[in-house]
């Protein structure tokens, strides 16, 4: 642990109502690494005030608008070092730019963007400014998903031969209206559907365990529910540099499924699978030899997954810890303590961008190969 000081946080978005600003609250502080110190935490100055006024941030570092809060905190001697980003996907270029031309370390919620011209402004400032840009693709930072990217890196599968993600929910089975619901499904604000909230997340971890690269996809896209804007559904093909192919299942309609994340990935010599639900167990078999049953705290894992863990074996950490990990890498990394390896950047947002915009283009020209 650090022997330094606390990050100085700010938050953009994240106000009342809002699900994953308290997740991101709550990651920043698994490990006391943070202080939450300003906000522009709603478009609305009301509730903006009433929500800073919830967590205890003064008054005075309450913004009505993240380009005041850039502003105002880069010119503070003790302004933020960091600002998380938790608005709509949409909104995510503006208060990044700004941020980051303030010379503010950006720490942003996935998707990149809604367009892929809001995510290369988003670079083009990132090349811009000397301020680190982190994704929060969470799930990997769960510690048995740290410790398959080693496996594979040392070559415990061999050569990969096949790849293959989903991601399946039910809670947008029938027509839904609520806040969360309601943004996801205008394409205005989520600029996509089941493939840019859950999608992206599934072909993230599947190249960041696997250490595949994408080189085509082909995709087939539904909108199950009546009048739905969005794709709520969606079968995808993928095809590797190297010859290997992988397969993604984004749904949000499969009823019966609350947040089936699932990996599956399959060498020369050996496979692994993985599910969120269930993330502190996940199986590894050697081709021809009993499979073994690898546990977050097990014994022998090296400088695995161990080292990303905070309580004793037989006790569950799973999404606020995978969460939490990011942020504590984050906080290494703005202090100067640590190299970020394992963290997602402006790289990883730009291939979720591609991802999406492929699937989009696929599935309208009926499956059609999409190059990268």
């Amino acid at each position: 642990m650090t022997t330094k000081r606390r990050v100085r946080l700010g938050m953009v978005g994240g106000g009342q109502g809002a699900f994953i600003g308290a997740v991101h609250r709550i990651a920043s502080r698994i490990d006391d690494r943070y202080d939450l110190v300003a906000g522009a935490l709603s478009s609305d100055p009301d509730r903006a005030a009433a929500s800073a006024a919830e967590l205890l941030i003064a008054p005075d570092r309450s913004y009505a608008s993240y380009e005041e809060m850039a502003t105002k905190e880069a010119a503070r001697e003790d302004g933020i070092d960091a600002v998380s980003i938790v608005t709509p996907n949409h909104m995510h270029a503006g208060p990044a730019i700004a941020f980051l031309e303030a010379g503010i370390n950006v720490i942003c919620d996935k998707p990149l963007a809604a367009t892929a011209e809001q995510a290369q402004q988003i670079a083009d400032a990132c090349k811009r400014s000397k301020a680190r840009f982190i994704l929060t693709h969470n799930y990997t930072g769960y510690p048995l998903m740290r410790q398959a990217k080693a496996m594979i890196a040392r070559g415990d599968l061999g050569k990969i031969r096949m790849v293959h993600a989903e991601y399946v929910q039910d809670w947008l089975t029938e027509p839904a209206s609520n806040k969360q619901a309601d943004w996801r499904t205008d394409p205005k604000q989520a600029g996509a559907g089941a493939i840019g909230d859950i999608g992206t997340h599934a072909f993230n971890l599947a190249m960041f365990v696997s250490g595949q690269t994408p080189e085509a996809l082909s995709a087939e896209l539904h909108s199950f529910v009546e009048g739905r804007q969005v794709d709520d559904n969606a079968h995808i093909r993928l095809r590797f540099e190297g010859g290997a192919r992988g397969t993604i299942w984004a749904s949000q309609v499969a009823v019966g499924n609350e947040n089936g994340l699932r990996l599956r990935i399959y060498g020369d010599k050996a496979g692994l699978e993985w599910g969120q639900e269930n993330p502190n167990v996940m199986t590894f078999a050697r081709f021809g030899e009993p499979k073994q049953l690898i546990t977050r705290g097990g014994a022998g894992l090296g400088g695995g997954a161990a080292q990303w863990t905070r309580i004793p074996p037989g006790h569950p950490e799973g999404y606020l810890e995978g969460f939490a990990n990011l942020y504590t890498d984050a906080a290494d990394v703005i202090l100067g303590e640590g190299d970020g390896s394992y963290l997602p950047g402006i790289e990883d947002g730009l291939d979720g961008m591609w991802f999406i915009e492929a699937c989009q283009k696929s599935s309208a020209a009926d499956g059609s190969w999409i190059a990268r």
